[in-house]
């Protein structure tokens, strides 16, 4: 990598929007990066396709952000001038079943890269600390769920129902004390929902498209009415570099695209545009929509109010959630090999968090 460049750390950068920050920084930047991920199941390097033709200015680390020595060592070799901290566990359906992991990822290890980028931050140059950042990234979950009015700021009070989003929400405040207390110049972004390209099948929508695709029934719980606020993850990428730039050290920014719709509304658009784009020789996919039973603790409504960013930043969204849906519906069908090479590598599609015995309900995701 070049020594000629600033270097930018991004934990997490094979996951869903690491990797669309990778993108973004390589495309509109010339900072050189290193992707410091542990590989996952959730990750896939074939989503930074830039990568390859400029490896100049990026580096892989297999590295868990748990293991303090491994980061103290890249801190050494690159010494960064910035890092975006995007590893986690993020699906709450895991989070039930298996809550250890996310305590373990989401909490131990942001301690762990909190205090090794202490570590490096306070031999800098009081010039190289001045305009040293951390941005953690973190999720709209943390602040529970809406009544039928308002929007979360970012003055609104930590309320996590799930076992993923308290996880969020102890990294959220572990972050805040290091900046208070050790001075580390953090800044902390909640985001709403993300969708786009290269988004993993257990989520909503590449999992409706998948489904919907191969005439499978499409799973929505309960009464599908739980609504959510959807951000486009590249418009989110775009956000996450313009606090890493311009936000001012200790606030946090909610970044959100203003695109609030019930979980049916997401589906049914989705089937809609299928029959349009790809029509199946079975009729409306709209017929495959079913219900079933509820997530436990599945908090009612999400809203972002991101008109601080949009004020102090100058950042707006540039995809509505018509426009956005209809690039990751094309993007899919043109990127079936993707997709395709997840399921052939073992991924299994079988519902998780379940209130009742699998064998009862084993199919629906949100």
């Amino acid at each position: 990598m070049s020594q000629n460049r600033s270097t930018i750390f991004v934990t997490g950068g094979a996951g869903f929007i690491g990797s669309a920050v990778i993108r973004h920084l390589l495309d509109t930047t010339d900072v050189s990066i290193v992707n410091i991920d542990k590989l996952t199941y959730a990750s896939s390097l074939a989503s930074i396709p830039q990568a390859v033709a400029q490896s100049a200015r990026y580096a892989l680390a297999r590295t868990d952000i748990c293991d303090g020595d491994a980061l103290r060592a890249l801190f050494t070799q690159y010494e960064p001038h910035g890092v975006i901290h995007l590893a986690a566990e993020s699906h709450v359906d895991r989070s039930i079943d298996g809550p250890q992991d996310f305590i373990r990822t989401n909490i131990n290890g942001t301690f762990s890269l909190l205090q090794e980028t202490l570590r490096h931050w306070r031999v800098l140059t009081p010039r190289e600390r001045k305009s040293f950042r951390l941005l953690h990234v973190s999720t709209d979950e943390v602040f529970g769920s809406l009544g039928p009015d308002g929007a979360f700021t970012e003055r609104s009070p930590y309320a996590p129902n799930s076992p993923y989003s308290a996880s969020k929400a102890a990294s959220d405040h572990l972050v805040r004390a290091w900046c208070e207390t050790y001075e580390l110049p953090c800044l902390i972004s909640n985001c709403s929902n993300n969708y786009g390209p290269y988004q993993f099948p257990e989520k909503l929508i590449p999992h409706m498209i998948i489904k919907a695709l191969a005439g499978e029934p499409l799973p929505v719980y309960g009464d599908g009415r739980n609504v959510r606020d959807w951000l486009y993850v590249e418009d989110h990428a775009r956000a996450l570099h313009t606090i890493l730039q311009h936000g001012k050290v200790g606030e946090t920014y909610n970044v959100g695209g203003r695109n609030e719709r019930t979980n049916l509304e997401v589906v049914e658009h989705l089937c809609l545009l299928l029959d349009r784009l790809q029509p199946s020789n079975h009729g409306d996919r709209k017929q495959l929509i079913s219900f079933v039973a509820d997530r436990p603790g599945h908090d009612r409504r999400y809203a972002i109010d991101a008109s601080k960013l949009e004020r102090e930043l100058g950042w707006t969204a540039r995809e509505n959630f018509d426009s956005g849906l209809d690039k990751t519906v094309r993007w899919y069908l043109a990127n079936k090999s993707w997709w395709q090479s997840i399921q052939n590598s073992g991924y299994d599609a079988k519902r998780l968090g379940l209130s009742v015995p699998a064998s009862q309900d084993t199919k629906g995701v949100n």
